[in-house]
């Protein structure tokens, strides 16, 4: 009975396998010719902007594979750029419009892709935007288009920045589960959260000195496209002068007011068809598919663009965080292929393990030693992600990187309390006198202390040193930079933190002057695996990933975004050069 049993079980689970490789090679096949036919862009076809999923630097799918966009839930910063570029040389686009609402991205991207939009204007094709509702970032990246309207009944958001930091010091006391902060004496910011109730003077100055850098940026930004004064957009904002549609109109945020068919009948007229006729959309996405294979820069000679993105933990690495291995890997390669004759290393980083920072710091100087290494930093390059961008021969940081913070401290889980009320009591057993070094269930031990201190206020030492050596500047000079203050770009150029202002373009264009380049292609690093392919490896890794995105349906973003920034904490092991606050900026 079981003997037959198992055979019925085994013939079930062989039919089973052979329906799902039969269900996969179909698959193939159907997205095999997809690839080959792609979209086809008609003649006075528009450009559709709506960019609704979240936005990455660079998600590192391989172009030859055909599995490498299914499921994909992000998009690329360089394949959104590639596009555009791409659309402003296509005869058969038209212009571009913007639908874009809630835009998932860093400040430093959204300058980028605003960037792109101007140059795309450049060439004399339009740029129109449309939305219902505008976030501020939304409105910062729509301001560049020739014209700008919102729905008659909607809303525009337009009042400065602010932020907000989370303290825990209550929580802790509440639950019985603490942080235990070992910290460099100085480094006043650092871990402040899990250490008070309130916002320190100095940290508090900090911020405001940043969101204030970066608000001067994008004023001077929506002032050259919008022909208004920095002073009037400030009265608008601290009048909340565009908080009705009507009020943004006549402040000069936006054009008009419009319903989407209305919209669509301006764009009819700027493309040249009657009414009755409909409009050629082509969505970014599918465009983004049919430009990946255009080449706009060619040549023998590459230039290497190494992405590095995330919080930086110690192991392989990923597009959704920073180990040795994929960069080391990276940089290794890079600079062994005799063709490459430049490297470009991307950063956007808020930091992180101190160890895996150095190692990768050191793999730096080893390719520097052999070609040119420009250095771009994206929405941040804080701590541990400054760290490993320090060793560039030049370093490029958008005027609205979040830069700096150098510093490191330790955060170590203590659940003493909570063991005492639950009622438990850990006894520990150990051969010498310093074997048992830390338990999380008993009170940290001055001398465990004092040895981690220790480890900390030596990484400090090091990192200042790497910086100084970068910097060309003196430990002292860079100690008073220090201290875990952040810095925009501009600021962190006005101190010697970085060389110059600019995007990724310009830090590209560096390295191939550096190295005597007039004609090059580009060949990017590292490539990830894509998320189906991930799947087929771990089946529990997509229903991880969907049991994630249910939890944050049931008890919405910020609490996600809190519990979250708990589970990171687990995984900070060692000593940490990372941002000591997260800050989502809005």
């Amino acid at each position: 009975m079981n003997f037959l049993r198992n055979l019925l079980a085994s013939i079930l689970g062989s039919l089973v396998a052979f329906a799902i490789i039969m269900g996969m090679f179909f698959i193939f096949l159907i997205l095999m010719g997809n690839s080959e036919e792609g979209v086809l862009v008609k003649k006075n076809s528009i450009l559709e902007i709506g960019l609704m999923m979240p936005i990455m630097d660079y998600t590192g799918v391989d172009d030859t594979d055909p599995f490498g966009g299914l499921w994909a839930s992000e998009m690329g910063l360089d394949e959104i750029i590639h596009a555009i570029k791409v659309a402003k040389e296509d005869d058969h686009i038209e212009g571009i419009s913007i639908t874009t609402s809630f835009l998932q991205a860093g400040m430093a991207q959204t300058r980028e892709i605003r960037q792109a939009l101007l140059d795309f204007k450049a060439s004399g094709k339009f740029v129109m935007a449309h939305s219902d509702f505008y976030s501020q970032k939304d409105y910062y990246l729509a301001s560049a288009a020739d014209e700008v309207y919102v729905n008659p009944v909607g809303a525009l958001d337009f009042k400065g920045l602010a932020t907000e930091v989370l303290y825990y010091k209550d929580l802790q006391e509440k639950t019985g589960i603490k942080m235990e902060v070992i910290r460099h004496g100085k480094y006043k910011s650092a871990v402040e959260p899990f250490l008070s109730n309130t916002m320190s003077d100095e940290n508090r100055t900090q911020i405001k000195e940043l969101l204030t850098s970066i608000w001067d940026v994008i004023l001077d930004d929506v002032s050259a496209s919008r022909n208004i004064s920095k002073v009037d957009l400030n009265i608008i904002a601290d009048t909340l002068g565009g908080r009705t549609p009507k009020l943004a109109v006549a402040s000069g945020l936006l054009d008009g007011t419009l319903h989407f068919d209305q919209y669509e009948g301006l764009l009819k007229e700027k493309t040249g068809i009657g009414e009755d006729d409909e409009l050629n959309y082509v969505s970014l996405m599918d465009y983004v598919q049919n430009t990946n294979s255009s080449k706009l820069l060619t040549g023998s000679d590459k230039i290497a663009v190494i992405y590095a993105q995330g919080e930086i933990f110690f192991g392989e690495g990923g597009k959704d965080y920073i180990g040795q291995g994929l960069i080391v890997d990276a940089l290794q390669k890079a600079t062994k292929n005799e063709n490459v004759k430049a490297i470009v290393f991307r950063v956007d980083s808020p930091g992180g393990s101190a160890l895996v920072s150095d190692i990768i710091w050191r793999e730096m100087q080893l390719a520097k030693a052999k070609k040119p290494l420009v250095v771009s930093f994206g929405n941040v390059a804080a701590s541990g992600g400054y760290y490993i961008g320090v060793g560039g021969d030049k370093i490029f940081a958008e005027p609205t990187t979040i830069t700096g913070s150098i510093g490191v401290f330790g955060t170590i889980p203590n659940v003493n309390e909570l063991a005492k009320n639950v009622g438990i009591n850990a006894e520990q057993v150990g051969t010498n006198k310093n074997s048992v070094d830390y338990s999380l269930f008993e009170p940290m031990s001055d001398s465990f202390r004092d040895v981690v201190l220790e480890s900390i206020e030596e990484t400090y030492g090091t990192f200042l040193e790497r910086v100084a050596q970068g910097r060309n500047m003196t430990v002292a000079q860079v100690d008073s930079l220090a201290q875990g203050r952040v810095w925009s770009g501009i600021d962190a150029k006005a101190n010697g933190l970085v060389d110059e202002l600019g995007n990724l373009d310009d830090a590209i264009a560096a390295a191939a002057e550096m190295a005597g380049l007039e004609s090059y292609g580009i060949r990017q690093y590292p490539k990830y695996k894509s998320d189906f392919e991930r799947f087929m490896e771990d089946l529990g890794g997509m229903k991880t990933k969907i049991g994630q995105e249910l939890i944050q349906e049931e008890i919405g973003t910020e609490a996600y975004k809190m519990l979250k920034e708990f589970k990171d904490l687990s995984k900070q092991e060692g000593i940490q050069a990372r941002m000591p606050f997260s800050l989502n900026i809005k």
